[in-house]
């Protein structure tokens, strides 16, 4: 299937006709798995309206699709095409994110998981310590690829309370798109991830420009769009916390008083 362009699948996502096919029912919010249709042109999709969106208790109510429109604003705004298409319009539920469905192909290999503690694949960074129910030793762990990296980046600047390695997918074009950015943006530190490989380490060397042309957009257009989605303190926090990474210019540690790993990891 051709892969679209960014402008094309922005357009079929805010033009087209909506069909549902179906709940995806592992989800913890009202996920819907459709087509969506645009002069010829078919492609799946993934709503999830705000009337399905379970209350929390550190989230405001209904704000969840917001926050995933945010979080593709930002992977915009970065360059790193780290969030597939996403846009907030009506559906046949009402109001709710909708975002461009990524196909993985069978063979695609995930690059977090966990493995043998005695036989951490060459080029992985472990994370945590675990065992099964027969006591055998397993690490949770991850490559030490860029294109995680970014994505680590990427989390640490929307502060992503959800970063499980199912939520990392993995394209036939090469590139990894991360999803499931309903709990992100919150003004105190809830980073929650699987890839703290990299802790404390010097951030990748694209990651201090990007983040330095963040600072500008933030104080301009980009600011201004997250701001229709999030309260004006979430969105100064999204700049205090780019200029935290860019003052240190290394990733960040695990929060002391938060979980830093989320459950179930993958």
């Amino acid at each position: 299937m051709t892969v679209l362009a960014e402008k094309d699948a922005l357009e079929l996502l805010g033009r087209g006709t909506i069909e549902i096919e179906g709940r995806m029912v592992d989800a913890s919010n009202t996920t819907l798995r459709g087509e969506i249709t645009l002069d010829g042109l078919t492609r799946r999709c993934v709503y999830k309206p705000v009337q399905g969106e379970r209350p929390l208790w550190d989230f405001p109510d209904g704000t969840l699709a917001g926050r995933e429109v945010s979080a593709f604003l930002v992977s915009q705004a970065t360059g790193w095409d780290v969030v597939p298409p996403t846009i907030l319009r009506d559906g046949p539920l009402g109001p709710g994110a909708l975002q461009l469905w990524i196909d993985e192909p069978a063979e695609a290999s995930a690059l977090i998981g966990f493995v043998p503690a005695y036989d951490i694949p060459a080029g992985w960074l472990a994370v945590a310590n675990a065992r099964d129910e027969d006591g055998d030793a397993y690490a949770l762990a991850h490559a030490d690829d860029p294109r995680l990296a970014r994505l680590a980046v990427f989390d640490s600047i929307i502060n992503n309370a959800d970063r499980k390695g199912g939520h990392v997918l993995y394209p036939a074009t090469g590139s990894i798109h991360g999803v499931d950015h309903g709990v992100s943006f919150h003004v105190e530190n809830k980073l929650r991830t699987v890839l703290w490989g990299w802790t404390g380490k010097p951030l990748i060397p694209d990651a201090v420009d990007v983040l330095e042309q963040l600072t500008e957009r933030l104080d301009g257009e980009l600011g201004e769009a997250l701001e229709e989605h999030l309260t004006i303190t979430e969105v100064h926090q999204v700049r205090l916390r780019v200029r935290r990474l860019l003052r240190s210019r290394r990733f960040p540690k695990p929060p002391p008083d938060w979980p830093a790993i989320p459950w179930p990891p993958v």
